[in-house]
């Protein structure tokens, strides 16, 4: 593998590959894909389309388009005061996952905003994923206050018989919490020293018998300025052996989130945790202040 290179996609083969990457990340049928047609066009009007390249081949892309942020009770004459960009779609190749191809990406789409003056980005992701909930809250150190419930309606694939819920995710792009990502200054937090601290554990899980995680029946309702909100840390595994409870985690974790963004809270961080049976265990960290601090 040589030397990755980030540059814009600039010819009708690379759409075409942009494509076929839709297909083989996400299991998209053709019906489901951004063309390749579209993909150019919105490009040539100012969005941003982003790949990855090993040599000639793209290995992966992030196309965000740009468009306004709703902010209630506020009306701005001109639309740049609530300019922003959504990023409707990312991907990498399996055999180039895990490798910070998607993480340069996301710094290329942020530089790409910081050179127009777009402070915000915005994106949505299922929320029981607990690799995503890594990346997007804790490496790149987006923040999250509102809950979609069945987002995109019914879908085929890897969503198939549940509800496509999804976090809303806002990544403001000159704050600290990104700059700290930007600079590799973010460090992991620790379960144990958040315990330690006063932060209280909503719904810890328990294990079934064939070893999946089981979202408890009761969970903690007592506000505190610290809240830990435990998912499955393989969702997918979850999904494919037991839809019902993937299901029951979908319903559990809906009226957690729902109420705690009701009541001022946030997802501010993400905190993954291997327990003294050698499980691995996932936390969403909530807390109260400003999305862009």
């Amino acid at each position: 593998m040589s030397a990755i290179v980030i540059r814009d996609l600039s010819s009708q083969e690379e759409y075409a590959a942009a494509e076929n990457l839709q297909r083989v990340t996400w299991g998209m049928s053709d019906l489901d894909i951004i063309p390749g047609h579209a993909l150019h066009a919105m490009q040539h009007s100012g969005a941003a389309l982003l790949g990855a390249f090993d040599g000639e081949q793209l290995v992966g892309f992030v196309f965000g388009i740009l468009a306004t942020h709703d902010i209630p009770g506020r009306i701005d004459p001109v639309a740049a005061a609530r300019l922003k960009m959504y990023s409707v779609i990312a991907g990498v190749l399996p055999a180039y996952q895990a490798q910070d191809v998607g993480y340069r990406l996301k710094m290329a789409q942020r530089d790409f905003c910081l050179r127009i003056g777009v402070r915000l980005v915005t994106w949505t992701y299922d929320p029981l994923e607990s690799l995503n909930a890594r990346f997007n809250i804790g490496k790149l150190g987006a923040v999250c206050r509102h809950y979609l419930r069945h987002f995109h309606g019914d879908m085929s694939g890897r969503n198939a018989g549940l509800q496509t819920d999804r976090f809303d995710v806002e990544w403001w792009v000159t704050s600290h919490r990104a700059e700290a990502r930007a600079a590799r200054k973010w460090h992991p937090l620790r379960l144990g020293a958040l315990l330690a601290g006063g932060a209280l554990l909503v719904n810890e899980a328990t294990f079934n018998a064939a070893g999946l995680p089981v979202p408890p029946l009761n969970t903690v309702s007592r506000p505190g300025n610290l809240m830990l909100v435990e998912i499955p840390a393989d969702f997918q595994a979850v999904k494919a052996a037991d839809l019902d409870l993937a299901r029951r985690w979908r319903a559990h974790t809906r009226a957690i989130f729902e109420g705690l963004f009701d009541g001022g809270f946030l997802v501010t961080d993400f905190v993954a945790h291997e327990d003294e049976a050698g499980r691995q265990r996932s936390y969403y960290l909530l807390t109260h202040g400003d999305a862009q601090s």
